[in-house]
């Protein structure tokens, strides 16, 4: 009898042979179909917090091979029952906020998927690491660079991950342009331009209350053209400059930011401008420039499709939905100790803090802030 191996082996195999495929085509194929005859472990994963995006992350685990949705946390009662009902979700496995330290005596829940405000981040990760479970985290990981240490602290005393919510570290084109500018493809590297904002809505949402966000826009959207300057520069900047427009006072109160734009350098002597805003639309590009070439993402970190170009022509890759891959991706870290390309763990999460602290100290003090390891 053929083992799955053998199979997969020889099921793919016959495309090598084909010109119409590349090299990429063939890889993705044999992911596909790795996929589809899954039959190891699977990471039962609670969510926190049942809002859109809450949904969004729900919809895509249907589709996933190494992760499945088993449990919801939620301070709305209505809530928990539509869940229940769509989801099939045994009432043992639903809490709310006060009581989901039960979920210690749960063992059939491995993991909680924190997605509610950020003020939250901390003493829910907290909690969710006294009580044994892995700890998923959206990002930013927590208001500031001290809170994310405390969560890093309690999830590595309890022996748990603790991994944040970067969905773009795992998406296809994304790793391509990465795998390139390794490669050397693009030469030096000399500036990243990122571009991330939209027109924010309701002015009573918890996004532009500073006790729940922790600021504004940076802490929302902007985070992505921070966390990508870092991931398509491929080091850590040295230092930082930034600058604060706010048009609307009394929409954006004090210490809720409208609009930042931040500078940053790096070793190498790569520089970054990226702008962050809730003022403007249609910003949704990131730009990365070397001696020998170019890329572009356009959009580059929405949810999709991305879409890629460099100086060689555009990157084709089929679409994925990001959650689904995250989901997948993850668990196979938690679950198979496998090493991501880009990290998403705590480490990961805490550096993009402590980036986030200097942006407001410089905005705060109009002078290039040093940044330390």
């Amino acid at each position: 009898m053929r083992s799955r191996r053998d199979f997969l082996q020889k099921l793919t195999a016959s495309f090598i042979a084909m010109p119409i495929l590349s090299r990429q085509s063939y890889a993705e194929t044999e992911r596909k179909l790795t996929d589809i005859f899954y039959d190891g472990p699977v990471l039962r994963v609670a969510i926190m917090g049942l809002g859109s995006y809450g949904t969004r992350v729900a919809e895509a685990m249907q589709a996933c091979t190494k992760a499945k949705l088993v449990g919801v946390i939620s301070g709305t009662p209505a809530k928990i029952a539509a869940w229940q009902a769509k989801y099939n979700i045994p009432e043992k496995n639903c809490y709310n906020y006060e009581n989901f330290d039960e979920i210690k005596n749960n063992p059939d829940i491995d993991a909680v998927y924190i997605i509610t405000p950020n003020a939250l981040h901390k003493p829910q990760a907290i909690r969710l690491a006294k009580a044994g479970k892995h700890v998923i985290c959206e990002k930013p990981m927590a208001l500031n660079a001290a809170e994310g240490k405390e969560m890093i602290t309690a999830c590595k005393s309890a022996g748990v991950h603790l991994l944040v919510g970067y969905r773009m570290h795992f998406e296809a084109k994304t790793l391509e342009v990465i795998r390139m500018r390794q490669a050397g493809e693009f030469g030096k590297i000399l500036f990243f331009q990122g571009l991330s904002g939209f027109r924010i809505g309701d002015p009573a949402q918890w996004r532009i209350n500073k006790g729940l966000s922790g600021g504004g826009s940076l802490m929302d959207i902007g985070i992505y053209s921070l966390n990508a300057a870092r991931y398509m520069i491929g080091e850590e900047p040295v230092w930082v400059t930034a600058q604060e427009t706010k048009n609307d006072p009394v929409k954006f109160k004090e210490g809720v930011d409208e609009t930042i734009q931040f500078q940053l350098g790096f070793p190498g002597g790569a520089v970054a401008s990226c702008l962050s805003t809730y003022a403007m639309n249609n910003l949704d590009r990131f730009f990365l420039n070397g001696e020998k070439g170019f890329a572009e993402m356009q959009p580059g970190h929405g949810y999709g499709p991305i879409k890629a170009k460099t100086n060689k022509g555009d990157i084709e890759l089929p679409h994925i939905t990001h959650q689904t891959v995250q989901m997948n991706e993850m668990a196979a870290i938690i679950l198979e100790g496998k090493q991501p390309v880009l990290p998403v763990d705590g480490e990961e999460g805490l550096r993009d803090l402590k980036i986030i602290d200097a942006i407001y100290a410089a905005v705060k003090s109009g002078k290039k802030i040093q940044l330390t390891s």
